[in-house]
């Protein structure tokens, strides 16, 4: 079973109304007047980083791509539950906890930890707050949305080719940009798995196709192969639908548009995009 048919599979459980039936990447809990945004994400190793990390990158790495999670909802962190593997090195990954949560103003509110002896796992799950209403979401994306991205695309990927530096083992979530562009977008996401596999799922969930335009996709300084780094992911910047012509807080690069639900939910310079879009779990 592959991660599209395990998803599938989840939803013929019963769903809490703020899990939006699984199409988002955290769910949104209404409590007394106010919205919970929730996410969990896990990273491994051999899959999201290489053996012989440093254990503090692998703890920053944990945190900050669920910060991101709550940035694409212009959520505001109110803390994180970690379950560790215990390894070798530990006080390192203690280290880089302590580094992330200072550097983002976050709470650790608990966890677990395990021993094993087979590669490490560890998990995050983030709490935060709504800032706006409605919660930005994937599903709202419209037809005649301009496509926005902000910072650059590839340097996690030229970062992991160098030997992991800090643009993939150190991802900076786009918090304060998630929390000014809430009021002023149909639709936002992060750009966890690749921009055009993203941008798919947006369209997807939207019910909308998107164009996207490699030549106008903002590429980080070294890229040479931009097809690449576009299914590469682990940028973490935000990806976002907005009105056409819309004046934005921040700034954002244009990278293509949503159209009418067309036979392709993704078009790469009016094209289906050649071979795989991004990375996806088998």
């Amino acid at each position: 079973m592959n991660e599209f048919d395990f998803i599938a599979a989840l939803r013929s459980l019963p769903l809490h109304p703020g899990a939006q039936d699984l199409r988002d990447d955290a769910a949104v809990i209404e409590i007394g007047g106010e919205a919970l945004v929730v996410t969990h994400d896990a990273i491994a190793e051999g899959v999201h980083y290489r053996a012989g990390t440093d254990p503090a990158d692998i703890a920053w790495k944990l945190v900050a791509v669920n910060l991101s999670d709550l940035a694409a909802k212009a959520a505001e962190p109110i803390g994180v539950l970690i379950g560790a593997t215990l390894i070798a090195g530990s006080e390192r990954f203690v280290r880089g906890l302590r580094e992330v949560l200072e550097a983002y103003g976050v709470k650790l509110l608990g966890g677990d930890t395990i021993a094993h002896s087979g590669p490490a796992t560890f998990g995050c799950t983030a709490i935060g707050r709504a800032t706006v209403r409605p919660v930005p979401a994937r599903t709202g994306a419209r037809a005649g949305d301009a496509l926005y991205v902000t910072g650059t695309i590839g340097a996690a990927m030229l970062g992991f080719e160098a030997g992991e530096g800090a643009a993939y083992l150190r991802p900076r979530p786009r918090l304060a940009e998630g929390w000014a562009l809430g009021g002023h977008v149909h639709a936002m996401m992060d750009v966890s798995d690749g921009l055009l596999l993203d941008a798919r799922r947006m369209a997807e969930a939207s019910g909308c196709t998107a164009a996207i335009e490699l030549g106008a996709v903002p590429f980080a300084e070294g890229v040479s192969d931009r097809l690449a780094a576009a299914r590469w992911g682990d940028d973490y910047e935000l990806l976002f639908a907005a009105p056409e012509g819309a004046a934005l807080p921040i700034p954002a690069t244009r990278v293509g548009a949503m159209l009418q639900k067309g036979r392709e939910p993704l078009l790469l310079d009016g094209k289906s995009p050649p071979g795989r879009l991004g990375y996806e779990h088998r």
